[in-house]
């Protein structure tokens, strides 16, 4: 049984910083590139962050933010942990949401709704 579980969230001040973590289990953790995504209340979900799967025959990863939070926010995944992060910096009212985390087989960075697997998400509340 696939589990995605987020934690991490809580209240913060604007400008402040908070890193949430997402824990899978029960999957390749390193075929799934994993995503973020935020819903605001009264909003739709909207694309976060990405890291594409764990290819070894690269090095590399490849990463990819919404414009919104582009040099604020950092994704990144340790596969020996099967966790996957995002560090929030310099944090803002807009920023309140609900975040979750979500993981597709082979993924690449591109944004897209279309995710195999879910978490049940973990609320950041900025206050200004």
């Amino acid at each position: 049984q696939v589990q995605l579980v987020e934690s991490g969230g809580g209240l913060v001040k604007a400008g402040g910083s908070l890193r949430l973590s997402c824990a899978a289990s029960g999957l390749t953790f390193t075929a799934y590139a994993m995503d973020w995504f935020r819903q605001a209340p009264g909003a739709e979900r909207e694309f976060v962050a990405a890291i594409s799967w764990s290819d070894r025959s690269w090095s590399g990863r490849s990463t990819n933010y919404a414009d919104s939070v582009k040099g604020r926010f950092t994704i990144s995944r340790d596969d020996a942990k099967n966790t996957v992060y995002l560090q929030m910096n310099n944090l803002k009212p807009e920023d309140t949401a609900v975040y979750y985390c979500a993981g597709k087989m082979f993924g690449t960075a591109v944004p897209t709704q279309c995710m195999d697997y879910w978490g049940k998400g973990t609320l950041v509340t900025v206050s200004s």
